[in-house]
Parts: structure tokens; sequence; C-alpha cells
């Protein structure tokens, strides 16, 4: 794939225990046969000053007001954006993020009642846009089974209440709804291979990829 074009910037969206962090991996690790070369990386995070926010973040050892917690993700963001996602897409790698901006409208504005006015202009203000998000849309039941089967500790937004993760679901149902070019919305209550196989058909559907 070394065209000298940029590389392909991949996010997976979705709430607590819909399975991104498992799609993200399966997802990379099937492109890196494919000879696409590709980096995995996650929000808040995937920079080393982004790190430090994402520990205060899910900490919960600070109750943020939602302004606060917007700003402080959308810092983690821009860190993340100018020291690793930019460079590897502009050295022609696809870059696989879990979770991006569309988190912060969906936890922050849907969820918490942050400004979403706010949160758009900080996005703009990012200015990156994803080639594809992929938004993975579990049932309660499922994201309930697979959070109590989890070896970590629950963190600070995993632990909120079952009205915040139904305005999370519901926010995210309407960004991918009011972003149909960017957004591809894919059930993910079946076993991993059968929905990393739904991404893999959905980003041939988009991309040329080899094989």
């Amino acid at each position: 794939m070394g065209d000298g074009q940029p590389g392909r910037f991949i996010t997976l969206e979705g709430g607590e225990g819909a399975g991104k962090s498992t799609q993200a991996r399966l997802l990379a690790e099937r492109l890196s046969v494919l000879g696409v070369p590709v980096l995995r990386t996650r929000e808040p995070g995937g920079a080393p000053g982004s790190e430090i926010l994402r520990e205060l973040l899910l900490s919960g050892r600070v109750n943020w007001s939602p302004p606060a917690e917007t700003l402080l993700h959308f810092t983690a963001r821009a860190e993340h954006v100018e020291t690793t996602i930019r460079p590897t897409l502009a050295a022609g790698t696809w870059v696989i993020c879990d979770r991006f901006f569309d988190s912060t409208m969906a936890y922050q504005g849907y969820g918490q009642g942050a400004d979403k006015a706010l949160i758009a202009t900080l996005t703009g203000l990012i200015g990156l846009t994803p080639d594809l998000t992929i938004v993975l849309d579990v049932s309660e039941a499922v994201a309930a089974t697979r959070l109590q089967h989890r070896a970590t500790l629950a963190d600070h937004y995993e632990q909120l209440d079952s009205g915040f993760h139904a305005r999370v679901k519901a926010g995210f149902r309407e960004i991918a709804r009011l972003a149909p070019a960017r957004c591809v919305t894919l059930p993910a209550d079946g076993d991993e291979a059968a929905v990393h196989e739904a991404i893999m058909t959905a980003l041939r559907q988009r991309f040329a990829l080899p094989g």
C-alpha cells in the first residue's frame, strides 16, 4: 500500500460492552495480514499526555462538571491528533481508533447534558474527520453480560446508571443518523467473528482492500 497516499482513518464507536476494543484489535490484525500498514490507538489516550488525562477522566477520583469533562476530552484529543494520528496518516499508515469525537457527543452531550453546540464547535477546531466510523449497537442485556466478565475494575463511565447508558445509546443512533455518509451502524450482539466480518464488509464497500 506504499503508494504515497495518506492512510485511512477508521473509528469504532458504541456504548459500554459493545466490543469496540476487541473489534479494533481484530480489524488491525486483519488489515496487517492483508499488507495494510496500520496503527491501533484509543481515546481518551493514544499519546503520552493524553494517557495521563485518560487516568484522570476514567478513575472517578474527580467529579468533573460536564463542561470541564468535555474540555478535558478535547484536550486529550488535540494532543492525540497532533502527536499520533496526523503524523501516522501522513506516513501512509491506516489508523484504527477505539473512540473519537462521537463518543464525546454521545457521553457528554447526550449522556451528561453538556452543550452539544460547544462539542460540535470543538470538533470542528480539531479539524480531523474519520473516513469511516463503525457504530456498534449492542443490547442492554448483552452489554451487561460482557461487562460482568471483564477482568478489570469498572471505570467511571461503566459505573453510571442505566438512564445514562440509555441516553448514550440513543445519542450514538442519532449521531449515525445525522452522518450517514461517514457512519455505518452494525448490530453487535453476535459473536466477535461475525461482527468482525460485518465490519470487513463495510470496509470493502468503502475502500479498495487487497485480497
